[in-house]
């Protein structure tokens, strides 16, 4: 077929192949619009998903920020040293595959633990700015998540987008060209046969 490196039968032959290449890039044309739906929706609740998980990420922060001054005031920096646990927080991170698209589905946080020899916040407003920060750390976890996956999606919905373009402003218009001059060609054809019959014939009876 033209375009492709491959030339297209002459006759019904042709027209067969044509039709069911032009079949196949509708159908596929179809296919990747459906796709392109399910990505682009996926794509706007992960993005809402994210702002949500944003906005809270920076009003605990605000509200972490605010106990740790309070904490600092009232036990001094020295406080701080004693207020943090030796043990580290885990991340973990799952990750689903939606149409061909691998990307973060949820993130889970272990908080980090005090081992009973470890000191506890020296005041409350410590204790408040720890689970303050906490709050705000798995918050900022949950927006890179689904930032994160409304990025990948979103790249994949242009792909997919610039293949229908392809498919329904080139491919299966030049296909219809082809199929219709096919078409032409063998209606000439047959019409050029049916003369060439008909003069045999009279020519017989005569």
């Amino acid at each position: 077929m033209s375009g492709r490196g491959s030339r297209v039968p002459a006759g019904r032959a042709g027209r067969l192949r044509l039709r069911r290449s032009l079949k196949t890039a509708l159908r596929g044309a179809d296919l990747l619009e459906r796709k392109l739906r399910l990505l682009m929706d996926r794509e706007r609740v992960a993005r809402r998903t994210a702002e949500e998980a944003g906005r809270m990420w920076r009003e605990r922060l605000v509200e972490a920020d605010g106990w740790l001054v309070r904490g600092v005031l009232l036990g001094g920096e020295e406080a701080l040293a004693e207020a943090a646990p030796a043990d580290r927080a885990r991340i973990d991170i799952e990750w689903a595959t939606l149409m061909g698209v691998r990307h973060p589905a949820t993130v889970s946080w272990t908080d980090p633990l005090r081992t009973p020899d470890e000191r506890t916040p020296p005041n409350t407003a410590l204790a408040h700015a720890e689970a303050a920060y906490r709050a705000a750390v798995r918050a900022a976890l949950d927006h890179a998540a689904h930032q994160a996956a409304a990025e990948l999606l979103a790249a994949e919905a242009v792909r997919t987008r610039q293949r229908v373009r392809a498919l329904r402003r080139h491919w299966i218009p030049r296909l219809r060209g082809e199929l219709q001059a096919v078409e032409l060609a063998l209606e000439e054809g047959e019409h050029e046969e049916a003369v060439r019959r008909r003069w045999a014939a009279s020519r017989g009876a005569r």
